[in-house]
């Protein structure tokens, strides 16, 4: 199904989508918030998607919500507010928990709720002259939905700091606080994300879908209760077929057989 504000395009297993508002600096409304929705379904549905790359046309990642979209919300009943926030919250749980490494790309700023798009990414790239900032307190509003994602990426501390001063700051202070993975100039920001594109190629899909619920499944619990889930997530690659696979692979030093690019490393400056 077309979408009106976003870019898809499928090359092989990677699916690209590009938020596609540059007349607004890709901010939000609430179409938007409707379709990136339905992409994040769309990729969990799609067992043959196997990296996601997420962008912004024009100079600019995003710059969180729409002004028009804020104005409506002036005139929200508690209720209207309570649903609106809702559909929003879904979007960044879907993208949070797509079964694939997302990658995101970064060009321009991303404010608000784009620096939260950055906290869902699993990996973010990003140009050198960018910046960040969570701005909600500067406008009388509070990072709400996007707070569990940015806390679980960047922690307490910095999040204080952030949260509470709205200020913006730079690409190199992202990467500092574990936003940001890679800064790179912006002449090889798609030279960089095809790094990692072709890095997770490279890596057993279902070890990396695996991998990606343990973190989440794990995070932040004591070792004493973790036990049983940790041996028995390893217990059940190894046995899988794609488990049996790469280590058959490994031992008898060969491709296999899901590789499908591993010339490339990830650019980590």
């Amino acid at each position: 199904m077309p979408f009106t504000y976003l870019l898809t395009k499928r090359e092989g297993p990677v699916e690209y989508v590009t938020l596609n508002r540059p007349e607004v600096r890709n901010a939000f409304n609430d179409d938007m918030i409707v379709e990136m929705t339905r992409w994040a379904e769309g990729v969990h549905a799609d067992p043959d998607v196997r990296v996601a790359v997420l962008a912004g046309a024009g100079t600019v990642f995003s710059a969180g919500g729409d002004l028009a979209w804020m104005a409506k919300m002036v005139g929200y009943t508690r209720d209207e507010n309570l649903r609106d926030a809702e559909c929003l919250a879904r979007m960044y749980e879907r993208l949070d928990t797509l079964p694939v490494p997302l990658i995101g790309r970064v060009q321009g700023a991303a404010l608000g709720g784009g620096s939260g798009l950055a906290a869902i990414c699993d990996v973010v790239v990003s140009a050198r002259d960018a910046m960040f900032g969570f701005t909600e307190v500067r406008l009388g509003i509070l990072p709400g939905v996007i707070s569990p994602y940015v806390l679980a990426k960047i922690g307490r501390s910095a999040a204080r700091e952030l949260f509470l001063t709205g200020a913006r700051f730079s690409a190199d202070r992202a990467k500092d606080i574990g936003l940001v993975h890679a800064v790179v100039d912006a002449a090889r920001l798609d030279e960089a994300v095809r790094g990692y594109v072709n890095h997770f190629l490279g890596c057993g899909p279902r070890a990396l879908s695996a991998t990606k619920s343990l973190i989440a499944r794990v995070a932040d619990r004591p070792a004493t209760e973790v036990v049983a889930i940790t041996a028995e997530a390893i217990a059940a690659i190894r046995t899988s077929a794609e488990g049996q696979e790469g280590l058959r692979a490994f031992l008898e030093k060969r491709r296999a057989a899901w590789r499908l690019d591993v010339d490339s490393e990830p650019d980590r400056p």
